[in-house]
Parts: structure tokens; C-alpha cells; sequence
């Protein structure tokens, strides 16, 4: 790393995509040294900020400097597959020319290849082993790797170029609780600008301030995720209290200004009593009817004013107010009775080498965790029980209406709308019944229409939710492949809402032992060559310790 601080500048920053849609407009923003937590809704730009800054898309206006070099993890990490290890830690020339050197062959292109980095083989070696690879040493290739140890491989690079500004988008997605370990410690022992973002709360809760990337703007908070929650709550209380108040003045405003009118029009009355009975001077009585008349007109436009400014302040209380929408939908076509057969799984041998011995079924709306470390074949077992994957050997048979959410959301058309999606999973349903229950999962109006390919990444999962949830047949068994990866925190929370209201029953692969915990789950199973029953205490203790 070079000695100047490093650090990241955003001033009046625009950028709009390619068919105008704006992202950010006239955004200022500042980085400096220490570990930084970016949140926000899904949508509201965090992963286009880091690609901003990486150099991977540019400003439409204003500038974005970085003082440093920059190191970028990007959510979907993908690697040749062909590619040895040593030649994705971006180190396979030096280490060549090292090994030629310590064979011979003292060239200069040798020696140049090699500068002062002698140390380059025990360096990657070192940084393998701290992220838990040590296993996969440098000559094997990306192909023979997990998708979890692909993205430790990256971080490694990453780590080995030792950067000046490190930006993780996501890291924790595909990796098991001892990967994840790793990537902690990583974090936590990081001395330059550290930019990440990520729903992990564990994750979160090793950074050294919270940016909240809403409506456009951040907000900067000291502290960890714990504290971030702290200040919001005491933040939102207080806004709530100011609603109170402002909504309090409006009505107060509202009848003073009744009231002005109600002294106004009995003035007007008493003026046109005295006009008609002719008890005063007409010269004197036209100067009271003029001055009536202007203190009348003062008068209300005083009260209007102080109406509208109370009007005014209500808004500005309402808007510190985050309305961050639920997901409230009824599925009863879901439901399982109790001890019905959902799922047997007979001595089915898995693609990938793991088995379920015996005879294994799924009874009723249970709700079922399946873990297990990175390359266990969770994935393998969901994909064999959807049809997907034919066992080795075995029978995996479904017994009611089943759907399988991948990880990859492949179950949307990208090109067409929302609504157009969902209606391909329930075709005997109008489109005003489709829409209907979109707006349950929060694609209201316009929203629904919106090609798929466009959505965020919490948008896409919402909208893959929605079209098996709502299809036709209802799934009775709903099976889900790592569902909280890409999403923030209050997508996490929807899914969580959305999952309280289905009543069939429910399969689950996943890392992310607290959404686990959150949605009810009743047993727990760990995939490690063959399914053991275990419990959530078990699973942390097994995952978390070598």
C-alpha cells in the first residue's frame, strides 16, 4: 500500500442507465480510512456506487476520485474455470520466473518478472491458508472449486494486491459459517478504506461506521450495525414525535382559520345591517366597509399562510418518517394438513457423491433446514428433489404441488414484465386478479410493469417469490436454495413476512443461521456425505469450528 492516505470523493455525481432511469443526481459523498458499512433498500444504487468507484461504470456528470488503488469483489464472482489458482491470485508469471531463477535460469526478463516480490509463493500461500484454501494449493484449477471457495480465491487475489481502497459487494453470499469466519477476520484486520456492502448483520457488526445510502443521499452514523439500529430507532422516534406535533398545528391552524372566517362573516353581516338601516353617514360607513374589508383580507391570508406553513412542517416530519413497505398476503391454497406426506427420499444417491440412506420423508407444514458446508451438494439434493437432477441411484418422490426457488432466479424471463412473469405460473388467473396480488409483494402500478431484467436484486427475488407463491397449482412444498443472498436487510425481513404467511411445507438451504432461526424452522438436517438430524446449536458449533 502506498503511505498517503487514501481515500473516495463524490462531488455533484450523476449517473442515469442507458434508458434514462436515474440513479443518482447530484450526489456528494466522502470516504476515508477505516472500515465502512454501506446499507440501503434494494434498488437504491449501492452495488452501482461500488462499480462507480471501481472504474466499472462511469459518471453521466460530476467527478468521482480516488486517491489509492482500488481493489473490487463484485456480488457475482466469476472465474475461468480453466485458470490455475496461482494464475488467478494474479501471481503465476512471478512465481514461473521465481522458479526458473531457483533452476538456473538468472535471465533478466527472469529477474524482472520477479522485482522485489521474493516472498510472492509464501505470501499467497499464507493468505490461502488465513482464508481457510490452504487445502487447494496454487497448481489446481478454478474448475475443481466450490462457488464459496471461488469467491475466497478472489478476496485472496484481492488481499495479495494489497490495495489502497477494498470494495466488497456482498461477500458473505455462497459461503458457509467457517468461510464466513475467515472473511471477518479479514475485515476486521484491514488498515486502509474498507467500502462493503452486505446484509450480513455479523459482518456489519465489524465495521467502524454505517453509511445509509436513502433517497439519494447518505447518512452517516458511528459505530456498528447494534449502533446504526440504536440511533435509527431513537432518530425515527423522535421524527414520530414531530409528525405528533406538526399533525397537532395543522388542525389548530385549521380552526383558527374557521374561526376567521366565522368573526369575518359576522362582521360582514353587522356591516350590512348598519348599511341597511342607515344609521351612520354614508362616507363614514363606506371607510368602515374599505377597512372591514382590508383587515378581512389580511386576516385570512395571515391564517392561510400559517395553514400552509403547518402544512409545510407536517411534511417535512412525515419524510424523516422511513415507511419502508411490508409484504401482507394470505395463502391459504398452500396449506398442508398435519402428517400428510409431502416428501420420500429413498436411498437416493446424489450426482456429487452424498446420500440419504434409508427411507427419509417430510410430513405436513414442516419447516426444514438443510445446511451444511460449501460443496456438501445442498444445492444438488433441492435440484434432484425439483426433477431437476436425476439421483445416481434412489427415488426422491413429491407427494403435493412443489417449487424450487434457485439461487440464480432463473424462474423469471428477464425480458418480460412482472405481471407477465407471474401470469405464466397461473394462466387461468385475469390480469387484474395477477396484479391484485402483486401489489401484496409491493410491485404496485407501474412497478409490475417493469421488465424483469431491470430489477434489483431484491426486486428479482420478491418477483421470483411472488410467481411461485401465487401459481396454480399452490406449491405445497416450497423448497428455496440460499434465499437471502443479494438481499438487504428489509428485503430479509419481507421474505421473513411473506414465508409467516405460507402454510405449506417449507425445505431451506442455507448459511444464514439468524434468517433460519427467524422463519420458524422445526428440523434441522446437515448434509456432510450423508443427512443427520441436528440442531441449530449443533449446526453453529460444527460450521463454525475446524
Amino acid at each position: 500500500m502506498s503511505h498517503a492516505p487514501a481515500f473516495i470523493t463524490c462531488s455533484a455525481l450523476s449517473f442515469d442507465w442507458p434508458d434514462g432511469t436515474p440513479v443518482f443526481d447530484d450526489f456528494h459523498w466522502a470516504v476515508g480510512p477505516g472500515r465502512t458499512g454501506l446499507i440501503g433498500l434494494n434498488g437504491c444504487g449501492k452495488s452501482t456506487l461500488l462499480k462507480l468507484i471501481a472504474g466499472e461504470l462511469t459518471p453521466t456528470d460530476g467527478q468521482l476520485s480516488v486517491a489509492g488503488t482500488v481493489g473490487y469483489l463484485p456480488q457475482s464472482v466469476t472465474l475461468d474455470t480453466a485458470l490455475r489458482v496461482d494464475e488467478a491470485l494474479g501471481i503465476h508469471t512471478a512465481r514461473a520466473a521465481l522458479h526458473a531463477i531457483e533452476a538456473g535460469e538468472a535471465s533478466e526478463a527472469n529477474f524482472a518478472a520477479v522485482g522485489d516480490d521474493w516472498d510472492v509463493e509464501e505470501r499467497a500461500l499464507a493468505t490461502l491458508d488465513e482464508l481457510g484454501l490452504a487445502r487447494i494449493g496454487l497448481d489446481r484449477t478454478v474448475g475443481e472449486l466450490s462457488g464459496g471457495e471461488c469467491v475466497l480465491l478472489r478476496l485472496a487475489a484481492l488481499l495479495l494486491a494489497r490495495p489502497d481502497v477494498l470494495l466488497l459487494d456482498e461477500p458473505t453470499n455462497n459461503l458457509d459459517l467457517r468461510a464466513r469466519r475467515r472473511l471477518y477476520a479479514a475485515v476486521e484486520s484491514w488498515s486502509g478504506v474498507l467500502l462493503l456492502v452486505s446484509h450480513d448483520r455479523e459482518l456489519l457488526e465489524r465495521v467502524d461506521q454505517i453509511a445509509d445510502l436513502h433517497d439519494g443521499e447518505v447518512r452517516w452514523y458511528g459505530g456498528n450495525f447494534s449502533a446504526y439500529e440504536e440511533q435509527l430507532a431513537a432518530e425515527q422516534d423522535a421524527a414520530e414525535r414531530m409528525v405528533r406535533v406538526a399533525e397537532a398545528d395543522v388542525q389548530r391552524q385549521k380552526r383558527e382559520l374557521s374561526d376567521a372566517h366565522m368573526k369575518l362573516a359576522r362582521r360582514k353581516r353587522y356591516g350590512q345591517k348598519m348599511n341597511d338601516s342607515k344609521r351612520e353617514p354614508k362616507i363614514v360607513m363606506g371607510a368602515r366597509k374599505r377597512a372591514a374589508q382590508e383587515s378581512a383580507g389580511k386576516h385570512r391570508i395571515l391564517h392561510t399562510e400559517k395553514l400552509a406553513q403547518a402544512k409545510e412542517r407536517l411534511d417535512q416530519a412525515a419524510e424523516a418518517v422511513r415507511d419502508d413497505d411490508e409484504i401482507r398476503i394470505k395463502l391459504p391454497a398452500t396449506q398442508v394438513p398435519p402428517g400428510r406426506r409431502v416428501l420420500t427420499l429413498s436411498d437416493v444417491h446424489l450426482a456429487y457423491g452424498a446420500r440419504v440412506a434409508g427411507e427419509w420423508e417430510l410430513r405436513g407444514p414442516e419447516r426444514i433446514a438443510l445446511v451444511g458446508r460449501n460443496g456438501s451438494g445442498k444445492t444438488t439434493l433441492l435440484r434432484t428433489i425439483a426433477g431437476a437432477l436425476p439421483p445416481v441411484s434412489g427415488e426422491a418422490i413429491t407427494h403435493v404441488p412443489t417449487r424450487f426457488l434457485p439461487q440464480r432466479l432463473d424462474v423469471l424471463d428477464e425480458s418480460r414484465s412482472v405481471v407477465e412473469n407471474v401470469a405464466r405460473f397461473a394462466p387461468q388467473a385475469s390480469n387484474n386478479l395477477v396484479r391484485a396480488r402483486l401489489a401484496h409483494f409491493l410491485f404496485r402500478g407501474a412497478r409490475a410493469d417493469r421488465p424483469a431484467g431491470t430489477l434489483s436484486g431484491g426486486e428479482r427475488f420478491r418477483a421470483a417469490l411472488a410467481a411461485l407463491l401465487l401459481a396454480e397449482p399452490a406449491p405445497q412444498l416450497l423448497m428455496l436454495d440460499e434465499p437471502t443472498n443479494n438481499l438487504d436487510l428489509a428485503s430479509v425481513r419481507q421474505l421473513t413476512q411473506a414465508l409467516e404467511s405460507y402454510e405449506g411445507a417449507l425445505l431451506v438451504a442455507s448459511h444464514d443461521v439468524p434468517f433460519l432461526e427467524s422463519v420458524g424452522i422445526t428440523r434441522w438436517l446437515l448434509l456432510d456425505g450423508e443427512l443427520k438430524a441436528t440442531t441449530a446449536e449443533e449446526v453453529r458449533e460444527a460450521l463454525w469450528h475446524e
